[in-house]
């Protein structure tokens, strides 16, 4: 079943209310808003998680943690995973193009979990000590690019 095939129901659609169309419609004058207050006035209402002056509930709960603005995010990929991408140059857009990166991940960091049987040239932002040792130790080469976004 489908959104686009679902049958209307009857009664679930009404006409909307026309407001301020005279005495006789039942919504003419002060258009369904009743007689002064903060309601009735344009731009009138309350915010949301407005409580009446009582103390709201965002205030009542505990606030934990910070978001860090100076965070760099690296797009994470395993030695098991460079193993089985094709080809003998591994970089970013190979990565993507395998599948272990999104499109919108600038910087890549490799971690040495897992073994890589070939010998592949891999470039990268960031690598961790094992995965270093564990290309180079199977004849492959390691090219650390300068990371622009941090």
């Amino acid at each position: 079943m489908k959104l686009h095939t679902l049958p209307k129901i009857e009664g679930s659609t009404h006409r909307h209310k026309r407001l301020g169309c005279g005495r006789s419609s039942g919504h003419g004058k002060t258009s369904g808003r009743g007689h002064k207050g903060m309601k009735a006035r344009s731009g009138g209402g309350v915010r949301p998680g407005f409580e009446g002056g009582q103390m709201p509930l965002y205030r009542k709960l505990p606030h934990r943690g910070f978001n860090n603005v100076n965070r760099v995010e690296f797009a994470v990929v395993n030695l098991s995973q460079i193993d089985k991408c094709e080809g003998t140059e591994i970089d970013r857009n190979a990565l993507v193009k395998a599948g272990l990166v999104r499109e919108s991940d600038l910087l890549v960091k490799v971690l040495g979990n897992g073994e890589i049987s070939r010998a592949v040239t891999v470039s990268a932002q960031k690598f961790s000590a094992s995965a270093k040792a564990k290309i180079e130790a199977a004849g492959g080469k390691v090219v650390e690019l300068k990371a622009d976004a941090e």
